[in-house]
């Protein structure tokens, strides 16, 4: 089977904890790339944000954002290709829902970050990310377009898989998920990871069985699903390693590259 394009997720897969590549990483991915291998970037970051790691990369192809809700190419122009919204109404009940769950949310709506506090959560979300955002009370806000819906809580892990379960419970037409540890994220029911790789596979005429897929955490899943290499990293969540055909190392001990060494045979040694 010859692989043809690499389906990646970002934080955790490629991009370490730190907020830093390996520069084996980097050199792999541009091995890939001088290879006419496609490398995408399929992500829960807002698009400004997975645009400037793309454009970090040095890559050309299009990128998938908002776990699947957004797939932009990546011209000048940036021309949407594929787009899912939270249905107004829906993201009005999620915001109630959360302001009577009294937790943080940010709302991205237009491909702008929103929050109604500037807190501690905001400054290491928006630092980590280094991305803009505005603070306004989200009944001041006229709901058009809302990319997706992020329930943080840095403080509480547990409590952020309860209030996962109990939105999947309360909210089954809605694309809910934890994709990491302090995150939830609310999205259309058609903006899973899978739901965007899918179109990039039909978009450059790549089949299932030619694409390896790579992620770390449970938001990872249906893009695992959608590839026909499935690779679970070493630091993965046990959902996401059940379902892989293969586990590499962590993150931290150039995972990434060890997967794409044993299936694609082109990526730079270590």
């Amino acid at each position: 089977m010859t692989i043809k394009m690499i389906a990646t997720d970002v934080d955790g897969t490629i991009l370490k904890y730190t907020g830093e590549f390996n520069p084996e990483v980097i050199e792999c991915i541009h091995k890939l790339d001088e290879n006419g291998i496609k490398v995408v970037i399929v992500t829960g970051r807002m698009h400004k944000s997975a645009k400037k790691i793309a454009d970090q990369l040095g890559l050309k192809n299009a990128v998938v954002s908002y776990q699947g809700a957004l797939v932009r190419d990546n011209t000048p122009e940036q021309n949407i290709l594929y787009e899912r919204y939270i249905p107004t109404e829906a993201a009005k009940k999620i915001i109630d829902w959360g302001h009577n769950e009294k937790i943080h949310m940010n709302l991205y709506m237009n491909d702008d970050l929103y929050v109604e506090k500037e807190n501690e959560f905001t400054h290491k979300y928006v630092d980590h990310q280094k991305i803009p955002f505005t603070v306004k009370p989200f009944s001041e806000i006229e709901l058009d377009k809302v990319n997706k819906i992020l329930l943080i809580d840095y403080a509480d892990p547990e409590r952020v898989t309860r209030l996962t379960k109990k939105l999947q419970e309360d909210f089954p037409e809605l694309f809910i998920v934890k994709s990491c540890d302090y995150f939830c994220e609310v999205c259309h029911k058609e903006a899973t990871k899978g739901d965007g790789l899918r179109y990039l596979q039909k978009l450059y005429g790549i089949p299932q069985e030619e694409t390896l897929t790579i992620g770390d955490h449970n938001n990872d899943i249906d893009l695992l699903k959608a590839g026909g290499v499935k690779v679970a990293m070493g630091n993965g969540t046990d959902e996401l390693k059940a379902i892989a055909d293969y586990v590499t190392d962590t993150v931290d001990n150039h995972g990434f590259v060890k997967a794409i060494e044993k299936f694609v045979k082109v990526g730079a040694n270590v």
